[in-house]
């Protein structure tokens, strides 16, 4: 079985006083990408960032970035509609008109860290519609096992369509910790006809990625999850990250699927 495999080259949180090689520009980030791509990767989740360094939801930053990859690559390009905290989500969801083939989906408010991650469920529901009605994949962000079940509840109501993708995100603080017994508690209660991958933050990461794929899940790497490669390394660039989680599935017997492969996985129209 061949697994999927995400980079998450910069995220919303750490910058370049965090770690130097952070991309953060266009061209730095979809370099990042294409070259995660050769190394293996599917899908490119993404955070963007204006001149100031700050998530932005800027379309004109945005679209820029996605023609930079797809004209390098043919990497799945995911946005996040979670975009950074604080940004409220009637501006984070607007992304999604930019139709590219999945965008994140948060379907809970919580505490995240010191701030509030809101996320209104009326909001929430109006999101996953016009995802439904553009063709937007959503890739359901679960901090917490209510989280689960709201996504099911959606699903009941006819805002999402199977098979569901969901990203278990452990070791935030406001949701789960990022320990095994928490992974194995969410992996259960997965539908079993659902696709999944497991984010863990920081130190749990490489232990709980490869705890997901040996339980069957996909894997996602890059510096917005870990920004070192091993303790007090910082890791330089996303490349390693990505390499160790391909070798990692490889390891277990799941080469890595291409993006032709992942959409067909993830029951998404294949790119013409």
């Amino acid at each position: 079985m061949t697994a999927v495999i995400t980079v998450a080259p910069t995220g919303p949180i750490a910058s370049r006083a965090d770690n130097p090689t952070l991309p953060v520009t266009p061209e730095e980030i979809a370099d990042a990408v294409a070259e995660a791509h050769d190394l293996g990767a599917a899908v490119a989740h993404l955070h963007l960032r204006g001149p100031d360094e700050r998530p932005t939801t800027d379309p004109d930053i945005i679209r820029r970035a996605m023609d930079l990859i797809a004209e390098r690559c043919d990497i799945l390009i995911q946005l996040s509609t979670g975009v950074g905290l604080g940004v409220p989500l009637s501006e984070r969801a607007r992304l999604v008109e930019l139709r590219p083939e999945m965008a994140t989906l948060n379907v809970c408010s919580m505490t995240f860290g010191r701030a509030e991650f809101s996320n209104p469920l009326p909001d929430v529901e109006r999101l996953a519609g016009r995802m439904l009605e553009l063709g937007v994949k959503p890739e359901l962000e679960i901090y917490d096992t209510g989280h689960l079940d709201v996504c099911l509840r959606l699903r009941d109501a006819g805002l999402l369509a199977d098979p569901l993708q969901f990203s278990v995100v452990l070791g935030v603080p406001g949701g789960m910790a990022a320990t095994p017994e928490n992974l194995l508690l969410m992996a259960s209660r997965i539908p079993s006809d659902a696709n999944w991958q497991v984010i863990a933050i920081g130190k749990a990461n490489l232990q709980l990625t490869a705890m997901g794929l040996a339980l069957g899940g996909n894997a996602r790497a890059g510096l917005e999850d870990a920004l070192h490669i091993s303790k007090g390394v910082l890791a330089d660039g996303n490349a390693p990250l990505v390499r160790r989680a391909v070798q990692l599935a490889e390891g277990l017997g799941r080469p890595a699927a291409g993006p032709a492969q992942a959409r067909e996985i993830l029951a998404l129209p294949a790119v013409v």
